[in-house]
């Protein structure tokens, strides 16, 4: 294909592991059953999306209690009442907050990566969470014994450390997932916290060669989850002169769930450098309609009006999934839209005649 095109990450699970997750947190399913479930869930997913004609693959993030919290899994130190992400719809997703250091990664993605590359011959690429996104579990109010300084370059050399295991693992693409870009907007309207989120982040990918970075994205949205968004009122004109300070080679861009995609599309352009490329998303995953691969070619072929070709690509919006117990997308409906992807981004290509 010759405009690239790659999922952003997480897909729906399927029932039995919805179900061996339920009976796993109620003490009726071991560790050892669920991880078998788990695998066999990676599995099907990656042959689904070989069977569709994907041309780079992931996991569908099939083991990750959530995009934003698989690090922590059995750290101790940790707290119930961090801070709160409200959605439109009125619901809440909370992160944990930490209560003591010093800071550990307990899960890396490299082990997920291993194991779905035993399972094809195909690239997979692999999502990572920003360092920016646990950077909101340190207390406004302090941890004695652990200044946030000490905190916050532990949490770095625990990003690269990650990164750094997953492009050794042979990661095709290594995204960062930075949802709480648009957020932190929300919450700090000035900018200075997305500032500091820009600096946090730099600081780790400017610990990696051109070569790397060139194998290293960032994806950003305005949340995805049960149907709806945490900052998707938030201009995105606001962010992206910022987004684009990143030193990485890729931009994963929600853009089909956009209501002025005219206008995004121009600032992209006003801040695109050359040597990076920018993948535009071009199905919504929580639109429950699927698109047609022609609405997909339209949109493409609209980017392509803004973005010289060369430094395009398509992807989808946002992970269909991000945390493990969010149903509101089916997983047929999910593999539908990522073939409305590839077909219609092949249709694009054609009629600009590549």
């Amino acid at each position: 294909m010759s405009i690239p095109t790659e999922p952003i990450g997480s897909l729906p699970r399927p029932s039995a592991l919805q179900t061996a997750l339920t009976h796993h947190a109620e003490g009726r399913v071991s560790d050892a059953e669920l991880a078998r479930v788990q695998d066999e869930a990676v599995a099907d997913t990656l042959a689904h999306l070989e069977k569709l004609g994907s041309p780079v693959l992931v996991d569908g993030d099939q083991r990750k209690p959530s995009s934003l919290t698989y690090p922590l899994t059995g750290l101790a130190g940790l707290g119930p009442d961090g801070v709160v992400i409200p959605y439109a719809d009125g619901h809440v997703r909370q992160l944990p907050v930490l209560t003591g250091g010093p800071f550990r990664y307990q899960v890396r993605a490299d082990t997920y990566l291993r194991a779905a590359r035993t399972r094809t011959t195909l690239p997979v690429k692999q999502a990572v969470v920003a360092p920016s996104a646990l950077s909101l579990l340190y207390p406004a109010d302090g941890i004695s014994a652990y200044p946030r300084k000490t905190f916050l370059s532990d949490l770095a050399n625990e990003a690269e450390a990650e990164i750094r295991a997953c492009l050794k693992a042979g990661a095709h693409r290594v995204q960062l997932d930075f949802t709480e870009g648009r957020l932190s907007l929300k919450f700090d309207p000035s900018g200075a916290l997305l500032d500091d989120f820009i600096a946090l982040n730099n600081t780790v990918l400017g610990r990696f060669t051109k070569d790397e970075q060139a194998r290293i994205g960032v994806h950003t949205d305005p949340g995805a989850d049960l149907d709806s968004t945490h900052s998707l009122d938030v201009d995105y004109a606001e962010l992206l002169p910022k987004l684009f300070q990143l030193t990485v080679g890729n931009f994963y861009l929600q853009l089909a769930g956009e209501p002025e995609r005219h206008r995004v599309l121009k600032t992209v352009a006003d801040q695109l450098r050359p040597g990076v490329r920018v993948f535009v998303g071009v199905v919504d995953p929580i639109d429950p309609n699927v698109e047609t691969p022609e609405e997909v070619r339209d949109r493409v072929l609209e980017a392509a009006l803004h973005i010289p070709v060369d430094q395009l690509g398509t992807c989808d919006d946002a992970g269909f999934a991000p945390f493990a117990d969010d149903t509101s997308t089916s997983r047929e409906l999910a593999f539908a839209k990522i073939e409305a992807r590839l077909r219609g981004t092949e249709l694009a290509a054609q009629a600009l005649g590549l």
